[in-house]
């Protein structure tokens, strides 16, 4: 039987790239589920299709493919329409698209078996935002992964800067603030700590620091 761990908390936290780290040193295999919406908010980007209830909505994830598989190396590579979409979904853009778009209950409907799927075959590791709370409830360890809205925009801004990105820390700090609005006040499973999740707080932790206490919360509950 899979061991599934739920990794859940809000824009910034730090979730995909500590969660890769700790699937690794597992030997689990990490799952990032807000790649999923990202790229159906690219798909309906690229469509002109507002990201809210609709059947121009229905109608696109009717004609669109979504998948996760794995390169040589193990690392997540998302396609669309059996495109590689894993960089261009990495934008500013792209995070406020992914918390319209996710707020959508068709969106989640077509991405929740998917995810299901994937845990039912393999030890995994899996983020998001409803991980705990609706798409594996009954995981084996639920963690909600959290630091202050300042913190997590200074990590942010850091990350896109080294990509080379133009970019102010002010907007950033703004985004992070209205991301995290979004998903703790949207109708379909809000953003929120599951039932028995152990909450780990990484305001004062260094990343290294946040992985190790991630495995070892793991360790101590499987």
């Amino acid at each position: 039987m899979s061991v599934v761990i739920a990794l859940d908390g809000p824009a910034g936290a730090g979730k995909s790239s500590i969660a890769k780290k700790a699937a690794k040193a597992l030997d689990y295999i990490y799952v990032d589920t807000g790649a999923l919406y990202r790229t159906i908010g690219l798909a309906a980007s690229r469509e002109n299709v507002e990201p809210k209830p609709s059947k121009e909505v229905e109608e696109l994830l009717d004609k669109i493919n979504v998948d996760l598989t794995f390169n040589s190396l193990g690392e997540q590579v998302v396609l669309l329409d059996g495109e590689d979409v894993s960089g261009e979904i990495r934008t500013p853009e792209a995070s406020m698209m992914a918390s319209k778009i996710s707020a959508v209950p068709a969106v989640r409907a077509y991405l929740l078996d998917l995810q299901r799927n994937m845990a039912k075959t393999h030890n995994v590791i899996m983020d998001g935002r409803d991980i705990g709370t609706v798409v594996l409830p009954n995981a084996k360890v639920k963690i909600f992964l959290t630091a202050s809205p300042e913190a997590r925009a200074q990590r942010r801004y850091k990350e896109l800067c080294e990509k080379g990105m133009d970019v102010k820390y002010e907007d950033v700090l703004n985004d992070v603030i209205q991301r995290d609005y979004n998903d703790t006040h949207r109708d379909v499973a809000p953003l929120k700590p599951a039932d028995g999740c152990v909450i780990v707080d990484t305001t004062e932790l260094d990343f290294e620091q946040s992985v190790d206490k991630i495995i070892s919360v793991i360790k101590e509950n499987i």
